[in-house]
């Protein structure tokens, strides 16, 4: 069964981060800059280290271009 969780992303911050603020919301920094999808990568990079599973399980289903994003992780 999919899990859906919202992501508020700071990109260009100066440490990596990820803090849970509830149990589907999360609060994520990330070095990467918001252009050429690097800080959605990195992202879903974290998310995926996070629920241990691998990056191709997670998914960013809606906020591609802004800081607030849904995404879907896969089991």
């Amino acid at each position: 069964m999919p899990i859906y969780i919202h992501v508020k992303v700071l990109a260009g911050a100066k440490g990596e981060s990820l803090k849970v603020l509830s149990r589907d919301h999360f609060s994520v920094s990330v070095r990467e800059k918001a252009e050429r999808n690097m800080a959605n990568t990195r992202v879903l990079e974290l998310v995926a280290k996070h629920f241990k599973v691998p990056v191709n399980k997670v998914r960013i289903v809606n906020g591609h271009h802004h800081p607030s994003k849904l995404l879907i992780i896969e089991n």
